[in-house]
């Protein structure tokens, strides 16, 4: 029984010092996070394609040299 409470005593002291810890965070502005959540969306969208062409001409090359 005494290993229960030593264990949801650290439980709760973990907890306390995770709020704490998130209180000293700097959180971004509404504003913030929707311009960096479009950066990567864009970035990605952008990779995306740039695979998306070299994957076809890859292809393309390895049709040309089989056939």
């Amino acid at each position: 029984m005494n290993k229960l409470r030593q264990s949801l005593a650290s439980l709760r002291t973990f907890f306390m010092e995770v709020k704490l810890e998130l209180v000293k965070c700097s959180w971004p502005t509404r504003k913030e996070l929707f311009g960096q959540s479009a950066v990567v969306i864009a970035a990605v969208i952008l990779l995306a394609a740039v695979v998306w062409f070299f994957d076809l001409l890859v292809g393309f090359g390895l049709q040309q040299i089989i056939h």
